[in-house]
């Protein structure tokens, strides 16, 4: 009951709720007349009838009434019935006007008092204009793409609410059977965030271009002056007016990908490249290629002494944990965890292997090919960038024009002898058919490739690709870790670093006592109590009590953990 009164109420306020109101009046005042005229000539036809024919039966005007309403309705002629012409004539008559009044006023009082309403309170709950009132820390998105649904996907992990604003009913309502929190508003209208309570959100994400993002930022700012504001940026040269706008941090999501594409690539050097921070804790990348770290053992490279804990390796594009009986191969990664000058011993160490003067083949003139070339001449990596048609000067020195799927174009650019390959178009189709192609041409070269989707990483794999960096993965993790939260830090695909509690199942034990990397997968990286941090810590020394752990590993390997030793131990 009280749902429909709701539904009445919002049917009432309406514009259109009250025209066809008036319009349904008019039409019952309408049939009430002709149901009396009705019954008044019958009531005079069967007198008429009465007259002319001796009939003994006299009808009351309640008779009247109640023939009327039998006929008009299609349920009459059982017991009174006329027996003249001109009575069967007026049967008719009234037959045919009660049929079309049943065939309009019937449904349009079913569609516009029953159904339209009903339809519109389940679109409202399925789409909401509006959260409620005390709503609070949530996350709003402005853009439904890539990025923002690799983004749901980590705020729904770890249980941070989220609205994602829908300008058209119709996608809203689509999105909404997708499993997606949508409210639907328009995004330069200040009302909109009013009602989604912008001012007390924990971050606003805008994801479209750079000129729906310039009026979003703005449009936001009326409404909430502190709120954390990111955008992304196509051209470098919004950079700016964005952040004039009033946004909090500007991504330049092609940049992004240019770097760490470029950061995979065999050659230049072996030194380490910072990609993530805890504090004073450093997480660091560092390719083993062509340096004595090969195809020895951790244990046996002893890097310990180097101060620095190899927490994992990437593999061919696979992060696996690691242990002192880990092999390093010409293809291994190293996921690196240390201080600042502990970095630096690492690379002291290694900076003079790795040298190669191949040039790397990047696949693609885009902003993304394009970022991937800058960084790899500030690594001091020559390169070749191949492109039918690039939307820039290039270089002609560095240029090679035509299509990447002749092979006269790739070994014109020098597909035999790179040591990488680097593919960067953002048609995920195109970048499976190129990985493939180059694996068949150079069975052993490095080949690097970028997904926009996230569905497609596991594919690029399988098609050949030693690395692949998802465009939606990473700028979901930029995102991600600008929430104001410390405890959670991602550092690369699937890959994140965990600050926690240590349970108390852990306290008074030794690491090499615990067997936390043996049970979970996840490294302990640093132990921080009182404002101090203790990076890699002895295995040998008892874990303290109202102290946090920093883990690296897997988004699985944090799960197991959490599993086996189960405790309250997230911040």
């Amino acid at each position: 009951m009280k749902v429909f009164a709701a539904q009445f109420s919002s049917f009432v306020r309406s514009r259109q709720g009250r025209r066809n109101i008036r319009l349904l009046l008019k039409m019952l005042a309408v049939l009430a007349l002709l149901i009396t005229i009705y019954s008044v000539l019958f009531h005079f036809i069967m007198v008429w009838e009465y007259r002319h024919h001796e009939q003994r039966i006299q009808y009351s005007w309640i008779t009247g009434f109640y023939w009327t309403l039998t006929v008009m309705s299609t349920l009459g002629f059982g017991d009174i019935t006329f027996q003249t012409d001109v009575g069967r004539v007026y049967s008719m008559v009234v037959l045919l006007s009660g049929t079309m009044f049943m065939l309009i006023l019937l449904p349009f009082m079913f569609i516009q008092f029953f159904y339209a309403p009903w339809v519109e309170a389940q679109a409202a709950a399925r789409a909401p204009r509006a959260l409620p009132e005390k709503t609070a820390g949530h996350v709003l998105l402005t853009n439904y793409d890539p990025v923002t649904t690799a983004l749901i996907s980590k705020l729904n992990q770890f249980g941070y609410p989220y609205s994602l604003l829908v300008q058209e009913l119709e996608e809203a309502l689509r999105l909404h059977d997708l499993g997606i929190n949508v409210v639907v508003g328009d995004l330069d209208d200040p009302d909109t965030y009013s009602r989604t309570r912008a001012d007390r959100a924990a971050l606003v994400a805008t994801t479209a271009s750079d000129t729906v993002n310039t009026n979003v930022v703005v449009t936001v700012r009326e409404i909430a002056p502190h709120v954390p504001i990111i955008a992304t940026v196509e051209d470098p040269a919004a950079t700016d007016i964005l952040q004039l706008a009033g946004t909090s941090h500007v991504l330049q999501l092609d940049v992004m990908m240019g770097g760490s594409l470029a950061r995979r690539a065999i050659g230049g050097d072996a030194v380490t490249h910072v990609i993530g921070r805890v504090e004073q804790l450093l997480i660091a990348e560092a390719n083993a290629s062509r340096t004595p770290l090969v195809g020895k053992t951790l244990r046996e490279n002893r890097l310990n002494e180097l101060g620095v804990t190899v927490a994992g390796i990437w593999e061919r594009g696979r992060f696996e944990p690691a242990g002192p009986e880990t092999r390093i191969t010409e293809h291994t990664v190293l996921m690196l965890a240390g201080s600042q000058e502990q970095l630096l011993n690492y690379d002291e160490h290694f900076a003079i292997y790795n040298v190669s003067a191949l040039p790397v083949l990047v696949i693609g003139g885009g902003r993304v090919g394009r970022a991937t070339a800058r960084a790899l001449a500030d690594r001091g990596i020559d390169f070749r960038i191949v492109d039918h048609n690039p939307p820039v000067a290039l270089g002609t020195e560095r240029l090679v024009l035509g299509n990447a799927a002749e092979l006269e174009v790739l070994e014109k650019a020098g597909i035999q002898e790179t040591p990488t390959v680097i593919i960067t178009p953002g048609d995920d189709n195109t970048n499976i058919y190129l990985t493939i192609y180059c694996r068949r041409l150079r069975p052993d070269v490095q080949i690097v490739s970028r997904a926009t989707l996230e569905r497609n990483v596991a594919t690029l794999h399988r098609a050949g690709a030693d690395f692949v960096m998802s465009y939606a993965s990473m700028g979901a993790n930029a995102v991600f870790n600008l929430l104001k939260r410390s405890d959670i830090l991602m550092v690369a695909e699937g890959l994140e670093v965990l600050k926690i509690r240590i349970p108390a199942s852990l306290q008074g034990k030794s690491l090499a006592e615990s067997s936390v990397r043996a049970k979970t997968g996840c490294s302990v990286i640093a132990i921080s109590k009182d404002g101090a941090m203790d990076i890699n810590p002895d295995p040998h020394a008892p874990l303290p009590a109202k102290a946090e752990m920093v883990l690296i590993g897997t988004v699985e390997a944090e799960r197991r953990f959490l599993e086996v030793f189960r405790d309250s131990s997230r911040d």
